[in-house]
């Protein structure tokens, strides 16, 4: 196979649309893969939609159909070059969303799907020299309502336009932290790949474990260069049109040790191979047997005892499955709870190869009854796995700015902050591989949701048909990534049917109960019956029961935020938490770079353009009362917001946690945004980690100690407290932990000891006594927890309630090469020290934040990314802040 590239340098024109749409008939350059919205910014066409009011400005773009043309040079029947095949096709792998494609003139075909690939062959519409591909996209929030007006009006959906009518990233028509920006354009890749006999249509490794022996299970569909039509209707299923019968094809599966770059990981044995054919009847599995042992070679394979297999296998009505065992194989776990060898995979059929990789593991999920209900367990290698996640979503508004080292950071940030699992948000979109590579790699579970969220959607073949071949492609695509372990059906349809009120206005109508009982499973349990499938998130695993029942399955806890203090995290008793979050403001830098009305106020026009949650801005104002003291500027505002939005998620989490075994984890809501918004994010959109980050990092920690409510009261009174070892790190804990009661200036009031022991997913408790447990003072005194490699300050008050010194903090700076070391000590108590270098310089980073000093502590910051910078602008009292700097 040969691939010319369409790639590159195009030219975007408005076709028609409202009238600020005519200023833009004249083309413009347009780069592919990209978006209009990215190239009228590179053309200097439109202002920034992210800055100010901009986004109002902007809208008329997703209200306008626009066209994307290019001409190419063919090189005609010369016999050499790509000319020589007998297949030439057109291979979209990302248009968004309802295209037309033209070639020379003549149209190629329609699209309606931007989750899905495209394959039309068009060797019969080429000339030699030059050649026009024209893609002109409707205009998708207009065409977003036509469709709906025409196959009988709106179905429920959250957010202003009626996204449920296309197959579009839902999220792009805005939602409450996203912006507005309704795209279109060639958002992936584009080219003509020339082939001649068969080609590699899919491929499905499945795997599996038995004992110590690796299964791979590869399932390899061929299509003939003979068939016609579009293939992108095919994938991921059996027969593939235009191979049938027997047609002398063999599909050969070779499994080896996956080497790292370099080979700086891992060590093993060299590679030797044994192949075996049994061309049998269709269906038929040929298994082959590793041999072979020697030296390590250059570059050394990344697991141990490595050996490779192949296995052939003839290809049969356009399939072929081959089985291949790998005794002792090096097993996959996630992170934190071993390593995380790979496999590479490589199909070879005719002159066609494909490549991937795998990890061998198993993977369950527990949800039958037991006596508290139903759980939500993960297991992975037979090994319980106390979730620890957070909610990702599309990581830019502009698709295709989300690069591999953006991908990357937003990972990074996940892992540094303790997070073992990332779910993939039904609201989005099936994400670049680039970011399922980088868990398999380091260990992160992956949640996917299908691609359904907050609304209702139409069953009837004008919405099917695309989805159906959608799923297809996305089971088959994600299925050799380990990192994956949970297909999700939606985000909230079900309990929106059961509580938001939908019901009457779906009398009579469908709404995507069959998608989510009935097309899903039945694909997943087809194409990946390796992974558990559920109907949605919330889900309680019982016809009977409320989606969003406590006791069985998942929830959504949202209650808090919308309506109630934080605090109310400890009315719930969870069994597993999918959703729950509270806002903040991003970074100071972040907001400011945006948001620029004069003066600056929590309810300025530009602040709340940059505020997408209904009355957000003033939960954040309710939800400080009774915990912080009011804002008495705007900068005390920012601060105050960040802080109580750290203070919320940890209290949930520990509260949560304090629960294991019963609760099996959660997945805090969320750790990215796609664009400078107050929102619910840990990191904000310009890549620094809020104050909440932070509180999820030490929330998040594997072996976590926290001091909780007891069911008994101190000495058997009512009221007491409980020590709390909760322990996710995959290996028992024991240790003798120490509780001290301390005074804000340093004193020493009270002290014990305590035994705890842990199970790996499980917990201890001590109650304390009163001596520990009943301050003197609430109001100046702390608990101080130790032990098991790890400490925890609990505060006995809000700090509203708390005598906090203003300036309880020295400082030390010293200038590096690439920013500053900030060393700061308490003389009394200081709560929650943090240091914001971006207010010095927007591409300053640190590298530790809301750290809890006794008097005479002393914690030290680390400042990157900003060489040069003041040392005395970082601890100004804007940039160097703590819990007391807002009491007045």
């Amino acid at each position: 196979m040969e691939r010319t590239t369409l790639d590159g340098t195009w030219t975007v024109e408005a076709v028609h649309g409202p009238a600020q749409a005519d200023a833009h008939r004249e083309p413009v350059a347009a780069i592919v893969p990209g978006c209009v919205h990215t190239d009228l910014l590179r053309a200097g066409r439109i202002p920034d939609p992210f800055d100010g009011d901009n986004e109002a400005a902007t809208q008329w773009i997703g209200d306008t159909v626009w066209r994307y043309r290019r001409t190419f040079a063919w090189s005609g029947e010369t016999g050499t070059g790509p000319t020589r095949h007998a297949r030439h096709d057109l291979v979209a792998k990302g248009l968004d969303t309802l295209a037309t494609i033209e070639l020379n003139g003549i149209v190629v075909a329609t699209t309606a799907n931007q989750h899905r690939t495209y394959r039309f062959p068009v060797g019969h519409l080429l000339r030699p020299g030059a050649n026009e591909l024209v893609i002109t996209f409707d205009a998708p929030v207009p065409a977003a309502e036509r469709l709906s007006a025409l196959h009988g009006g709106e179905l429920p959906h959250v957010n202003h336009h009626p996204y449920n009518a296309l197959r579009k990233n839902a999220s792009n028509f805005g939602w409450d932290w996203g912006i507005d920006v309704a795209t279109s354009g060639i958002w992936k890749s584009i080219g003509i790949e020339s082939w001649s006999g068969a080609r590699i249509a899919a491929v499905r490794p499945l795997v599996d474990v038995d004992g110590t022996t690796g299964v791979l299970t590869a399932h390899v569909d061929v299509e003939s260069a003979g068939s016609s039509g579009a293939f992108s209707q095919h994938i991921g299923s059996a027969p593939v049109a235009g191979v049938s019968g027997r047609i002398g094809l063999e599909a050969r599966v070779t499994l080896t040790p996956h080497v790292t770059a370099g080979g700086a990981d891992g060590h093993g044995a060299a590679l030797a191979e044994q192949s075996t054919s049994a061309p049998g009847a269709s269906g038929t599995e040929a298994a082959a047997t590793p041999v072979g042992s020697g030296t390590v070679p250059p570059g050394r394979p990344s697991v141990p005892g490595a050996t490779s297999v192949t296995g052939v296998r003839a290809v049969v009505d356009g399939t072929a499955v081959v089985r291949l065992e790998v005794p002792d194989v090096a097993v996959w776990w996630p992170r934190g709870e071993g390593d995380q060898p790979l496999y590479d995979v490589r199909v070879e059929v005719g002159d066609d190869v494909w490549t991937g990789r795998v990890g061998f593991r198993t993977v369950t999920l527990d949800t039958a009854a037991d006596a508290g209900g139903a759980p939500f367990l993960l297991r992975v290698n037979d090994r319980p796995v106390i979730v620890r996640g957070a909610n990702w979503i599309p990581d830019h508004a502009y698709l295709t700015e989300m690069t591999p080292e953006r991908y990357a950071d937003r990972i990074d940030d996940a892992i540094e902050a303790n997070v073992n699992l990332l779910r993939i948000w039904g609201g989005g979109i099936y994400e670049s591989d680039d970011l399922y590579d980088r868990c398999d790699e380091l260990g992160v579970l992956v949640w996917q949701d299908f691609l359904f969220a907050c609304a209702a959607y139409a069953e009837e073949p004008w919405l099917a048909d695309e989805v159906e071949p959608e799923v297809r492609e996305a089971v088959t695509r994600l299925s050799p990534h380990p990192s994956l372990v949970v297909w999700n059906g939606n985000n909230e349809n079900l309990v929106a049917y059961a509580e938001w009120g939908w019901r009457p206005s779906l009398v009579g109508r469908t709404w995507g109960n069959g998608y989510y009982r009935s097309l899903l499973p039945s694909i997943v349990a087809e194409l990946d019956p390796t992974r558990p499938y559920t109907p949605g998130s919330p889900f309680s695993f019982d016809e009977y029961l409320t989606p969003n029942d406590e006791r069985n399955g998942s929830v959504h806890i949202w209650d808090v935020w919308n309506r109630l203090d934080y605090r109310a995290y400890a009315d719930w008793n969870p069994r597993f938490v999918a959703e729950f979050g509270f806002q903040g403001p991003p970074a100071w830098s972040t907001l400011t770079g945006v948001v620029h009305d004069e003066p600056l106020d929590p309810d300025g026009h530009e602040m709340l353009v940059h505020q997408k949650a209904d009355q957000g801005n003033r939960k954040l104002a309710d939800g400080m009362r009774g915990h912080l003291p009011m804002p008495a500027s705007i900068e005390d505002w920012h601060f105050a917001s960040q802080l109580n939005q750290a203070h919320a998620i940890r209290f949930g989490m520990e509260w949560f946690r304090s629960r294991t075994p019963d609760n099996t984890g959660m997945i805090v809501w969320q750790l990215n945004d796609d664009w400078p918004v107050v929102s619910w994010a840990l990191v904000d959109h310009a890549g620094i980690r809020k104050p909440v980050w932070y509180a999820v990092r030490q929330a998040y920690e594997p072996v976590l100690l926290t001091v909780q409510p007891s069911a008994v009261g101190a000495a058997g009174a009512a009221g007491g407290l409980d020590v709390v070892l909760v322990n996710a790190s995959g290996v028992p804990v024991a240790d003798g932990v120490t509780v001290s009661r301390v005074a804000f200036d340093g004193t020493m009031l009270a002290s014990s000891s305590f035994p705890l022991a842990a199970a790996p997913a499980d917990a201890d408790r001590v109650t304390l006594p009163s001596s520990l447990a009943v301050p003197g003072d609430a109001g100046s005194e702390v608990l101080v927890v130790t032990g098991a490699g790890t400490r925890t300050v609990f505060d006995f008050a809000e700090v509203v309630d708390q005598a906090l010194a203003r300036s309880p903090l020295s400082t030390s700076v010293t200038a590096t090469d690439d920013g500053a070391v900030v060393t700061v000590t308490a003389t009394s108590y200081a709560r929650d020290v943090s240091l914001f270098p971006d207010r010095v310089d927007p591409a300053a980073r640190v590298d530790d934040g809301l750290v809890s000093l006794l008097a005479g502590e002393s914690v030290t910051f680390t400042v990157t990314g900003a060489p040069g910078i003041g040392p005395e602008a970082l601890v100004g009292p804007l940039v160097l802040r703590h819990a007391g700097s807002l009491l007045p």
